[in-house]
């Protein structure tokens, strides 16, 4: 499993990995995590949580993958193809703003996106989803369409999904992401917030 910290990448063992698990009693996963300062606020609000933000996009991570936390780590992994590592972990798992490829396999109802989660997740666990207007559009889809066929996705993968919430610009300027700050100052700042367990 490659792990990133500043411009160093370091192949973690499983040994290695369970040995840094051994003490928290939940373990997040934020999927596409960009730059990752959404996990990094997670993991200093949350000591006893263990957050792995995952990005395909390694130049993305630098700067926030520098924090020395015990309980941040930073994977190199495409959410279509999880590491073997995480099977059966997972207890919660974030999804802030996607696009691009991961926006795409949640639309499109992915199978080796639906494969994958279900493989890491531990039983019990919760689900976030956070989605914005302008990539949704990028993709063809409006803020209300897309994000009904995203919920239709997950519960046909067995989430048990609440009603979605609105998020306005205000919301997405209190929300710790780059990402949401730029959304709520940008030209279409709505967003939608699914959470579901399962």
């Amino acid at each position: 499993m490659e792990t990133i910290r500043g411009r160093m990448s370091l192949d973690l063992d499983l040994t290695d990995f369970y040995a840094r698990l051994a003490n928290y009693n939940r373990l997040m996963l934020d999927l596409g995590t960009g730059d990752g300062k959404f996990a990094l606020c997670h993991a200093e609000s949350f000591p006893s949580h263990f957050v792995i933000g995952v990005d395909s996009c390694r130049e993305n991570l630098r700067e926030h993958s520098r924090a020395s936390l015990p309980n941040l780590l930073y994977i190199i992994a495409s959410a279509q193809n999880l590491p073997h590592e995480l099977h059966g972990r997972v207890s919660h798992i974030t999804i802030n703003f996607p696009w691009g490829s991961l926006l795409e396999s949640l639309l499109m109802n992915d199978p080796s996106l639906m494969r994958g989660l279900e493989s890491v997740l531990s039983p019990k666990a919760s689900l976030d989803v956070r989605l914005n207007g302008g990539a949704l559009s990028e993709q063809g889809w409006t803020l209300e369409d897309g994000s009904e066929r995203i919920r239709e996705s997950l519960a046909a993968a067995g989430w048990r999904i609440s009603k979605p919430v609105t998020m306005d610009s205000r919301a997405l300027r209190t929300f710790p992401s780059a990402w949401a700050k730029r959304l709520a100052f940008g030209r279409d700042p709505r967003a939608i917030h699914i959470s579901g367990y399962l």
